[in-house]
């Protein structure tokens, strides 16, 4: 969930009507059959067999992925539907905690992890972001999308709050595992070293938990994926409740995850987004949540820094 380089991204991502793409069945994709499928030939046989991709995903993201009416709804689901069609199966969304998602993949729980998850080196690479040293096994992207890091706060009560210097000596809640997470963390070291006072860190288990904690009054801001502040902000408490503050940072490119290895899947996922965009279906997807402006242009493989 969000990026890295310290880049400000200029510009808004309009968030307008959520509409659901999704069909009766929720959290899976109707396709048509495996054999007549464009590119079912590209796939891995066990799934060729199944006709199931079974995906690692936080569904507590919105509009990146939530649940709606009792089914899975949103950018990523809507993708993984479109690749679908393509592909010739159905892709099964898996709930889990972020922070857990690479595990269950290398567990091989799931084929893929797709839960708006930012393409960085450290994941590619398997290492620890604040240490710099290994300590598991690295993964593969398809990048699908490109989005930086937001900072929201009550909505008239901004404390002043419009940088993430501005952070020094208050408070922040952040998803644990995201890269809004390790970002305070390395802003917090920042503001320490240069005697303004630490930034206070709670981090949770949902980005929805993290908004609570603001809702309440018990931190100054909380700090998430831009699509995710944008649609926070335009519908919590009906537009009432929050407001974004400053510009988005760190902009980098979603990746979908795949098991070091397995590049049969992920050349045959890589060549589904590559159609996609092709064919239009993408583009409608992206202009149904309203985020046109993180479009890419072509899949890439590991573009992430």
């Amino acid at each position: 969930m969000a990026a890295a380089g310290a880049i400000a991204v200029a510009g808004a991502l309009l968030l307008t009507g959520c509409g659901d793409q999704r069909n009766k069945h929720g959290g899976g994709s109707e396709t048509a059959s495996g054999s007549t499928a464009p590119l079912f030939a590209k796939l891995p046989k066990d799934i060729q067999d199944s006709k199931v991709i079974k995906v690692g995903s936080d569904i507590a993201y919105p509009p990146v992925e939530f649940k709606k009416d009792g089914k899975t709804v949103g950018i990523d689901p809507d993708i993984a539907d479109a690749l679908g069609k393509e592909l010739g199966v159905k892709f099964e969304f898996n709930n889990g905690t972020f922070d857990a998602l690479l595990t269950g993949l290398r567990s091989k729980r799931y084929n893929i992890a797709m839960s708006a998850m930012t393409d960085s080196k450290d994941r590619q690479n398997g290492v620890d972001p604040k240490t710099g040293k290994k300590v598991t096994e690295g993964v593969d992207f398809v990048d699908y999308f490109t989005a930086g890091v937001s900072i929201y706060t009550k909505k008239g009560d901004t404390k002043g709050i419009k940088t993430w210097d501005d952070l020094c000596g208050k408070k922040i809640a952040v998803q644990r595992g995201t890269v809004s997470h390790d970002l305070a963390k390395s802003e917090s070291d920042k503001c320490d070293k240069a005697g303004k006072g630490s930034i206070g860190i709670e981090a949770f288990d949902t980005d929805v938990e993290a908004q609570t904690r603001l809702k309440a009054g018990g931190v100054d801001a909380v700090s998430s994926d831009f699509p995710v502040a944008a649609y926070a902000v335009k519908t919590a408490g009906g537009g009432n409740d929050f407001e974004t503050v400053g510009d988005q940072v760190q902009a980098a490119p979603y990746g979908i995850a795949v098991p070091k290895g397995d590049s049969q899947l992920r050349d045959a996922l890589q060549a589904a987004l590559d159609a996609i965009i092709k064919n239009g279906a993408y583009e409608k997807v992206l202009k149904t949540w309203g985020v046109e402006a993180g479009a890419v242009k072509e899949a890439k493989v590991n573009g992430g820094s």
